[in-house]
């Protein structure tokens, strides 16, 4: 029976997330399964990986082997690198102290290359929250000078009406006095 590390799809239409699973190569690709090792959620920024990696490192030395996507997966979780480490020492290339050192510091090496991406996304999360406060911010402030500007103008305007009406009614009441001085005396 040929064995195969593959993914199964799980989840809801547009927002998936996948099952890494050993299965028969004859099953259908959701279907019947010998053993789930891990999962892989791609919605996440990065990835979320839970894997089995004893498990998996298992079923490929006993001849299973993966599609591409498994592989890749596989690959950046370090278990395709501890199985070229383990042929190493089977072949007396190392000792089992070496691989392990050189597992460990590609392990860390990797898990500092992951943290500072989390650290990146975070910092430019909270740059884009800042600037599109500073840019709201900008908006009211200029929201806030034509409204101070429209107000003043209107301020004005019945200023400028009010000393108009005054100046009427003063021609009004001199015009008044006028016409009653001259109905007073008509000689003149």
């Amino acid at each position: 029976m040929a064995v195969k590390i593959r993914l199964t799809r799980h989840g809801k239409k547009a927002y998936s997330f996948f099952h890494i699973v050993v299965a028969d190569t004859r099953a259908p690709r959701d279907g019947r399964y010998i053993e789930q090792i891990g999962s892989y959620n791609p919605n996440t920024n990065p990835a979320t990986i839970v894997l089995d990696s004893d498990k998996a490192l298992a079923w490929l030395n006993v001849g299973a082997q993966t599609t591409i996507t498994a592989r890749r997966i596989l690959s950046y979780e370090g278990v395709l690198l501890r199985k070229h480490l383990q042929k190493g020492v089977a072949k007396g290339a190392l000792t089992q102290e070496q691989a392990d050192a050189k597992f460990a510091a590609w392990k860390a090496e990797k898990d500092a290359k992951i943290v500072a991406k989390k650290e990146g996304l975070s910092k430019e999360a909270a740059a884009k929250v800042a600037a599109a406060t500073e840019a709201e911010a900008k908006v009211n402030q200029e929201r806030a000078e034509a409204l101070a500007k429209k107000k003043a103008e209107a301020e004005e305007a019945a200023r400028a009406a009010a000393e108009a009406a005054a100046a009427e009614k003063a021609a009004e009441e001199a015009a008044a006095a006028a016409a009653e001085e001259t109905a007073e005396n008509p000689e003149a």
